[in-house]
């Protein structure tokens, strides 16, 4: 059976489940990580040497980076489906897998720890709201991308989505100013209909958020 660990705040373990939630595959999925522990013992660094979640057992077969595990769940399970059969569709997918870890991820990811794993007394507005803005700037690119078509690669949901997809939830819930985008804010919408998506991306967070406590 398939093996995951890995909390399920986390969002890099939430691209995994959701990959899995859509494809539908047995599995289960072990606490690991943040308040959790269990990274630092012999037999977690054997199978990942990196010490980070998610990492998959997939009947032997061992995975680890989020983006790697999704690739892998989708072209060995969803083949013709989260994994296109046709050339462009697939050359679409690979390619905003790589835009989001690329481009996006690393204005997202600052702006999250700014503003929600930083302590109110800690945080910096002005840096903040440079963050913001370089975000909304990217999620431009996205939104001109959409406006021909429903989802990343094409008229159905594929793996591309899952990266790009796992972040929205949270941005959209940050107190922050956004652009207009129409076509992103309707690709969410779409999103959240998902049971998958709800399932496992759609969990509260507020367990990260930093105090001054």
């Amino acid at each position: 059976m398939l093996t995951i660990w890995g909390r399920a705040t986390s969002s890099n373990v939430q691209k995994a489940m959701w990959a899995v939630g859509e494809l539908g595959l047995p599995h289960q999925r072990i606490d690991a990580g943040g308040p959790y522990g269990g990274l630092d013992t012999p037999a977690f660094a054997a199978m990942n040497p990196n010490r980070t979640v998610p990492t998959i057992d997939d009947d032997g077969l061992i995975v680890w980076e989020s983006n790697a595990i999704v690739s892998y769940l989708c072209t060995r399970y969803g083949a013709g489906t989260m994994y296109p059969d046709d050339w462009p569709r697939r050359a679409a997918a690979h390619q905003w897998m790589d835009w989001m870890q690329a481009t996006f991820y690393r204005d997202w990811i600052d702006l999250f720890w700014g503003l929600v794993r930083s302590p109110p007394s800690k945080r910096d507005a002005a840096a903040n709201a440079a963050m913001a803005a370089r975000c909304g700037e990217r999620l431009r690119i996205l939104d001109a991308h959409l406006a021909k078509r429903p989802y990343v690669a094409g008229e159905t949901l594929t793996m591309g989505d899952i990266p790009i997809g796992s972040t929205l939830y949270r941005y959209f819930g940050m107190e922050i100013e956004r652009p207009t985008l129409p076509n992103v804010e309707a690709y969410f919408a779409r999103l959240r209909d998902r049971p998958a998506y709800q399932a496992h991306v759609m969990v509260s967070y507020e367990s990260l958020r930093a105090t001054d406590r």
